[in-house]
């Protein structure tokens, strides 16, 4: 559909020297989420799984439970001043047609950065979830974590063109790779990662690991707890709400998984050293 990468000429200065070239850059665009034709949403993405993101988009928000809520996503008028169709806008209908609820009726507009910005409060995103993982009680030993941001740059191919994407893993907690997913918003990559589960069914995703190339931010960890997961791991730090989320739902947040050490900030029963 869309490009993941552009072209533009830069201007690079070093010491003692100043040249022209090529570069490249992630792109970004808009994506609109409408359900029956009415705007939900607007989130700043890099084109591709775009359905996969819309399906976690949904979850994480509380307006689907599963992929049956789903009839059908499609692609719908978008276009560029040329008439060209742009691919940033998608249409959900629901299979029953079902009332989005209470808690989904406002307009979201979620930047790259941010997958919490305009709501109201931090109460707006506590949602109840069907999937959570207090009930998991899953292990993974630190050997196995060690391992995971390794697999996780490796499968990163848009990064090692423009250096300018966010990546996010789910893995098993023997270390399989199930899925990785790439964006310049991190919650977006991460919507892509639960959106690719969601269409396979495989919620609750009971025994998994979400592995993120970022900080641990509160509405990522949201994420995980709507879908599950029971373990959250991050190369950066976490933030004190997603450490607060962590120990009110159980989830394992770990954060600094660098090298061969990390710092596990909650629900540390899981983490077998």
């Amino acid at each position: 559909m869309g490009r993941v990468s552009s072209r533009t000429r830069v201007r690079r200065i070093r010491p003692g020297s100043t040249d022209s070239r090529a570069d490249t850059l992630a792109v970004e665009e808009p994506l609109e989420i409408r359900i029956a034709g009415e705007s939900l949403a607007v989130t700043m993405r890099t084109p591709g799984s775009d359905i996969e993101l819309t399906h976690g988009f949904l979850l994480t928000e509380g307006i689907i439970s599963g992929a049956d809520d789903i009839s059908v996503i499609r692609y719908c008028d978008g276009v560029d001043d040329q008439g060209r169709n742009t691919y940033n806008v998608l249409d959900v209908a629901m299979r029953d047609q079902q009332l989005i609820p209470e808690t989904a009726t406002r307009n979201f507009y979620a930047t790259s950065s941010c997958g919490v910005c305009g709501k109201a409060s931090l109460d707006a995103v506590r949602l109840k979830s069907d999937h959570r993982p207090a009930d998991d009680r899953c292990t993974v030993e630190v050997g196995t974590l060690t391992g995971m941001p390794e697999q996780l740059r490796n499968a990163q191919k848009t990064f090692d063109l423009t250096g300018g994407v966010h990546g996010a893993a789910l893995f098993r907690t023997d270390g399989t790779l199930l899925v990785a997913r790439e964006d310049v918003g991190r919650h977006n990559a991460v919507d892509k990662v639960i959106g690719w589960a969601v269409q396979e069914r495989l919620l609750p995703l009971r025994e998994t690991i979400l592995m993120v190339s970022s900080r641990a931010s509160f509405e990522l960890a949201q994420k995980a707890v709507m879908a599950g997961i029971p373990i959250l791991a991050a190369v950066s730090a976490p933030s004190s709400l997603a450490v607060d989320l962590g120990n009110e739902t159980d989830l394992t947040v770990i954060g600094f998984l660098r090298g061969e050490s990390m710092n596990v900030y909650s629900g540390g029963h899981r983490v077998l050293e």
